[in-house]
């Protein structure tokens, strides 16, 4: 009986040994390099990851926590940025809801209940009006919401969030842009949680770079 269980650890450690180790994301189809890459926006010894995103995007509200997971237990040199996007001017409206909410400080605390809002209780958050009731049940100051929702700098942050979509040729969320070089998404991956595989390699590469 020894003789067997001996042999069969020996066994399982011979299995494991020859298990084949994951594969490393491939450019081409886990990321691509940029052909034109974009100056970042983040002190040299950073890496920078813009989030490409939308509030109306499902996709998008199964993502956020995934990488707000993931960002939280990296090293402090990873700068996220979340860049909303709308593809139709219904929800441009979205975007400046973004930003009016960053400049409060409050976009990562209400973002989740922003996403349940639109996908799960129908509540689509059009106009400023909307969405300033909204957040007034979340105890955000209405006259606050508006002023920022109205302000000379969301309207600037609205333009850069387009400029980049246009510079990166960002055509659906979410997506990725790494550093100002790579990109990737769930759709390049297939899945949610291969993007973050995919990311540890880009960050390891990145480090690598700047040694």
């Amino acid at each position: 009986m020894k003789k067997l269980l001996l042999m069969g650890l020996i066994w399982m450690g011979c299995a494991a040994q020859a298990a084949p180790a994951p594969a490393a994301p491939q450019a081409g189809k886990d990321y691509k390099v940029l052909e034109n890459p974009q100056p970042v926006n983040a002190p040299a010894e950073k890496i920078e990851i813009l989030e490409f995103f939308m509030y109306g995007c499902p996709h998008c509200e199964h993502f956020e926590p995934v990488l707000t997971g993931w960002v939280k237990k990296q090293s402090p040199d990873i700068v996220l940025k979340h860049v909303p996007l709308a593809f139709n001017k219904a929800l441009a409206a979205h975007q400046k809801l973004y930003h009016a909410l960053d400049a409060l400080g409050l976009a990562d605390q209400l973002t989740p209940s922003i996403f349940k809002a639109i996908h799960t209780e129908r509540n689509y958050l059009l106009t400023p009006e909307a969405q300033a009731a909204f957040l007034a049940k979340k105890g955000v100051d209405k006259k606050k919401f508006l002023a920022a929702y109205h302000s000379f700098e969301t309207a600037n942050a609205v333009q850069r969030d387009n400029k980049w979509m246009a510079d990166y040729k960002i055509t659906a969320t979410p997506a990725l842009i790494v550093q100002g070089k790579y990109e990737t998404s769930p759709a390049m991956t297939n899945n949610l949680e291969d993007v973050i595989s995919v990311l540890d390699f880009l960050m390891q590469q990145i480090r690598a770079e700047k040694m």
